[in-house]
């Protein structure tokens, strides 16, 4: 393998067999377990809708954060490169899904909302159109076939009290 090629394995299984298997719709859970080696097991279901259980991690909201979670890295490190420090981040994802009559469906967009801080005033405006490269460089933004749209705000971060 390159330099320029990466591989990830995750194993799924599925934990959600109640005796009887898919013998029909109702009668099987949605719950499975996602691990990947060396870390804690994440439990999945379904959505709720879905019939899945609304206290385990949907693959909706698992793409949603895998989206959010990769946009903030890509920012993080083309702020470093440009000079900005960035005292804080966090970020909103939105996401919308459409289901199609025939039972498939589609995210049609998602939706991120960084708030991100700035250690120094000259540089809220830099900061701010640095989402844009940050969009470019995100992996999974790259990967998906719908689009990832920006919301950010930036502000300066507020001095430390002197004591």
């Amino acid at each position: 393998m390159s330099l320029d090629q990466h591989y990830y394995a995750a194993t799924v299984t599925w934990t959600g067999n109640r005796g009887t298997g898919t013998s029909s719709y109702r009668d099987y859970g949605r719950d499975h377990d996602i691990e990947f080696a060396g870390l804690p097991t994440l439990k999945g279901s379904a959505d709720p809708t879905f019939r899945g259980d609304p206290h385990r991690y949907n693959p909706e909201q698992l793409l949603l954060a895998a989206l959010a979670q990769c946009h903030m890295l890509s920012y993080l490190h083309v702020a470093a490169q440009n000079g900005v420090v960035v005292t804080a981040y966090s970020d909103r994802a939105e996401g919308v899904m459409r289901l199609n009559r025939d039972g498939s469906g589609e995210f049609t967009s998602v939706t991120l909302h960084p708030q991100v801080s700035v250690a120094d005033p000259a540089h809220a405006e830099i900061a701010q159109s640095l989402h844009t490269r940050a969009n470019q460089l995100c992996f999974i933004a790259r990967s998906v076939n719908f689009p990832v749209h920006h919301e950010p705000t930036t502000d300066v971060a507020s001095a430390p009290v002197q004591g």
